[in-house]
């Protein structure tokens, strides 16, 4: 079990009193002997930050010891590990100590960390355990469990990305992060469906971006962590083996469903369009769009037996005639758009699955859920992540959340 990070409240709350525990090892009741009198007798703020420090100091340098285990489970519980943002000194770390990680965070800080077992993707939005959050300053950290049998990190582009499903372990699942707006990206969202094993194995992940403000300025990247290479085009993924015990399950959170508007078909494959069918009728889709007063913070929802899958608008360009979104929309697929949402946090707490009241191993949420719906600030239960500018469970998806889950045979 990983010490959390520094930021992690609990450690201010034992150095207080807020919390207490009965710890099995000795130093750590010594240390906090001390400090606890140190805050009683300066509560500052930058004291009671420093006494934190020093508590978690303990815990990380004794990390090994299997009284420290029992104590970090006693505060934290078992899958309480993931979902937490990083100081880079504090990821360095981890890396040099051969930890299995997928990083998310801003380009300048990613680039700032050494040779190791992990992949990034460039991103300054999150979920976390305090509520959702924008910064340029820390990492989030996905860590992979250490039980696991194997990783083979690769990178793919355009042409080679065909060859992703046939690659993942027979037990396992795979992390992918692609680019936003690149040729990988493109390739992969048009014609995932369409590739040798699409759907054999878990595929999850995530499309990196950038800062809203730098839009236009700077290109999403990703980062092979393994050569320390950063990529403006092409995949990362981390293709991870399972022990037979084992089996790993991918899934996704959806709050919006079709409303009772016209059915709306596509000539093509794309990611923008001028015509469609509406009700079969041809038609110009963006002057569809506007006539009818479309709110398009609301998506295409298409129903694949059951699976509801968004296509979200990007924007309605008049001059062209053309509307784009951040996903392609499939030729002959009905969709309808979504009926509207009241109150997102509400309804997607409603829908997280009981067996979700542990951390998932990773999560992700969609940029425009995190835009329309205000989530900054706000708590999405135990689902943390990186915000992101799309989607994958097995191919790509738009104003969803997503998640993966190891279960336990033996349990």
């Amino acid at each position: 079990m990983d010490v959390p990070p520094q930021s992690h409240p609990v450690w201010s709350d034992i150095v207080t009193g807020k919390k207490k525990f009965q710890f099995e090892f000795l130093a750590t009741n010594l240390v906090l002997g001390f400090l606890t009198v140190q805050v009683k007798n300066d509560p500052s703020p930058q004291r009671i930050q420093r006494c934190a420090q020093q508590l978690r100091d303990i815990f990380v340098r004794n990390s090994q010891v299997l009284s420290v285990q029992s104590d970090l489970f006693q505060v934290f519980g078992k899958n309480d590990m993931n979902g937490y943002m990083y100081d880079v000194t504090e990821v360095k770390d981890k890396i040099k100590r051969g930890q299995i990680l997928m990083l998310a965070g801003d380009e300048e800080i990613l680039k700032q960390l050494p040779a190791g077992k992990w992949i990034g993707g460039s991103i300054p939005y999150f979920m976390t355990e305090q509520g959702g959050l924008s910064t340029r300053k820390k990492i989030y950290v996905t860590q992979i469990p250490e039980n696991v049998s194997g990783i083979t990190i690769k990178a793919y582009d355009a042409q080679t990305i065909p060859g992703v499903y046939t690659d993942m372990a027979e037990n396992g699942f795979s992390l992918i992060i692609i680019p936003a707006s690149s040729k990988s990206h493109f390739e992969f969202a048009l014609r995932a469906p369409q590739y040798e094993g699409f759907g054999y194995h878990p595929l999850i992940g995530w499309i990196s971006g950038t800062h809203l403000d730098d839009l236009g300025k700077v290109t999403p990247k990703v980062f092979n962590g393994q050569t320390q290479t950063m990529l403006e085009d092409g995949a990362v993924v981390m293709h991870v083996e399972l022990p037979t015990t084992q089996v790993a399950e991918i899934n996704y959170l959806n709050i919006f469903a079709q409303g009772d508007g016209d059915t709306i078909t596509f000539p093509e494959n794309s990611f923008s369009v001028n015509e469609a069918y509406i009700n079969g009728v041809r038609t110009n889709f963006a002057e569809y769009v506007t006539r009818r007063g479309l709110d398009i913070r609301l998506p295409l929802v298409a129903d694949y037996y059951g699976a509801m899958v968004n296509v979200s608008f990007q924007k309605v360009d008049q001059e062209k005639q053309e509307v784009h979104f951040y996903a392609p929309v499939f030729a002959g697929v009905p969709y309808k758009q979504a009926r509207p949402i009241e109150d997102y946090v509400s309804q997607f707490s409603a829908m997280i699955p009981m067996q979700l009241n542990n951390h998932p191993v990773f999560s992700c949420n969609c940029i425009l859920n995190y835009l329309y719906s205000k989530l900054e600030g706000k708590h999405t239960g135990v689902i943390t992540g990186p915000i992101t500018f799309g989607e994958v469970v097995y191919q790509l998806l738009n104003q969803t959340l997503v998640y993966l889950t190891i279960t336990d045979l033996t349990a």
